[in-house]
C-alpha cells in the first residue's frame, strides 16, 4: 500500500506541477495578448490623423465636384433664362411695333 500511496503522491505532485505551469503559461499568453492589443491601439491612435485627413480630403473633393456641378447647372439655367428673356423681349418689341404702326389692330 505504501507503494500505491507514493505513486498517488507523485502523480498529485506532477499534476500540481502541470497545473502551475499551465497557469503560468496562461498568464504569459494573457500578458502577451494585452501587449499586442496595446500596440495595435497605439498604431491605430497614431493613424487617426492620417485617416481623418484622408476622409476630409475626400469630403473636400466631393464638395468641389458638387459645387462645380451646381455651378454648371446654374450657368445652364441662367443661359436658358436669358434666352427666354431675349425671346420675350423681341416678342414684346414686335407687339409694341404693331400697336404703334397700326393702333386699330390688336
Amino acid at each position: 500500500m505504501d507503494d500505491t500511496l507514493k505513486r498517488l503522491l507523485n502523480a498529485e505532485i506532477k499534476a500540481e506541477s502541470l497545473v502551475t505551469r499551465a497557469i503560468e503559461e496562461r498568464e504569459k499568453l494573457t500578458r502577451q495578448a494585452r501587449k499586442e492589443a496595446k500596440l495595435a491601439e497605439d498604431r491605430l491612435a497614431a493613424r487617426i490623423p492620417e485617416i481623418r485627413n484622408a476622409f476630409l480630403d475626400k469630403a473636400r473633393q466631393r464638395v468641389a465636384q458638387n459645387t462645380a456641378e451646381m455651378q454648371r447647372r446654374f450657368d445652364e439655367r441662367a443661359q436658358a433664362l436669358r434666352a427666354m428673356a431675349e425671346e420675350s423681349r423681341e416678342d414684346a418689341m414686335q407687339a409694341a411695333m404693331r400697336i404703334v404702326l397700326d393702333p386699330g389692330q390688336r
